[in-house]
């Protein structure tokens, strides 16, 4: 007996068998069955109401972007030129401090300095004496070392001067405290008349364009997204991407940290804003549901998922599902695809039609 109607013959028996079990998975229904059963349908990803998942967040503002103005020095705040909320510029100046102690910084530059001028005429005067040989070169060498350790120390006071913003080459003054970038005043650390120690917060300025969300998501959630993944601020068309998903896990609320940047729309929002976000794109085929979209029978989980409207009636097909989260009402499914139309209403009606038994 030749084998190759025998393969033909079975191929046949299982496409049929394919079909008839296609057809016992599908619901063709009409307008009055649905409105008895009280069917609704949503889009898949989509919760009631058109909304995305949405998730906690706070505005952040980038690191490399923040800036403090600081008390180089002990002192008194003579004047203070902004406040919160104030638009500055590099350079500018924000504030002044009296200080005794950057009297004495510049006391001891200047010292320095006249020390170090000394000992170079006193080595231009070696030099032209040991050309004539009136002196003996080891006093040379001497002096050079002088000269030398004289400018170092001189440069090292000049520098200290400097760093807390005093003027070399005088006494007095007050020190001018200066915005280091561009930026917005986030924070007053002194008031006018106050004394404050070494390296007490003036001020903190920051650049706030672009800003940072940072969003505490599920950690079932966080396996599904990916960097470059958009984001979106709930009732805002605000939008941005992940820029960082963390890997710690928060032991209390088991989230993962996830960090988007925003760069258009980020002048509406504000540094330590508490909001909420969107996370506009899964992942592959994981979409979010409501809980109520899934039913159970037989130990798996299909939800009913619209296939066409014709004047035929409504065909929905009973589509086994995975469940990757749930959270709250909602649940994150592996099998249903974006876009596709959902039954979220009515599921337990459809799903004694499908089995022929009464509902859960």
């Amino acid at each position: 007996m030749s084998r190759r109607p025998f393969i033909f013959g079975l191929f046949f028996l299982l496409t049929v068998a394919n079909q008839l079990q296609a057809q016992e998975n599908r619901l063709t229904l009409q307008p009055a069955q649905l409105k008895s059963l009280g069917i609704e349908t949503a889009v898949a990803g989509e919760m009631p109401g058109g909304r995305n998942g949405s998730f906690p967040a706070q505005v952040r503002v980038p690191n490399e972007q923040m800036r403090v103005v600081a008390a180089p020095v002990g002192g008194m705040v003579e004047m203070l030129a902004v406040a919160p909320g104030s638009t500055v510029k590099r350079g500018q100046v924000v504030a002044h401090l009296s200080s005794q102690q950057a009297l004495e910084l510049q006391r001891d530059a200047l010292q320095a300095g006249s020390q170090s001028s000394l000992m170079q005429q006193n080595l231009k005067r070696d030099e032209q004496l040991f050309a004539e040989g009136l002196i003996a070169e080891s006093r040379l060498q001497a002096t050079r070392a002088a000269a030398a350790q004289a400018g170092a120390q001189a440069s090292e006071r000049r520098q200290g001067l400097a760093l807390a913003g005093g003027t070399a080459g005088k006494l007095g003054g007050k020190l001018a405290l200066t915005a280091p970038i561009d930026g917005v005043v986030l924070e007053q650390g002194a008031q006018l008349g106050q004394r404050v120690e070494t390296s007490a917060l003036i001020y903190r300025i920051a650049k706030l364009s672009p800003l940072w969300l940072e969003i505490q998501a599920p950690v079932a959630i966080a396996a599904t997204l990916r960097e470059g993944s958009a984001v979106k601020i709930a009732n805002s068309e605000v939008t941005g991407k992940l820029i960082a998903i963390g890997r710690a896990v928060d032991p209390a609320s088991q989230t993962v940290l996830l960090r988007a940047e925003v760069g258009k729309g980020a002048e509406t929002l504000r540094p330590g804003q508490v909001i909420e976000v969107e996370v506009a794109a899964l992942a592959g085929q994981q979409q979010r549901l409501p809980a109520a979209a899934l039913a159970r029978n037989v130990g798996k989980t299909f939800a009913f998922v619209q296939t066409s409207s014709d004047d035929k009636g409504v065909v929905f097909e009973a589509r086994p599902v995975r469940v990757v989260s749930q959270g709250g009402d909602s649940v994150t499914v592996d099998g249903v695809k974006a876009g596709e139309k959902v039954a979220i209403k009515g599921v337990s009606g459809l799903k004694a039609l499908l089995t022929g038994v009464g509902a859960e």
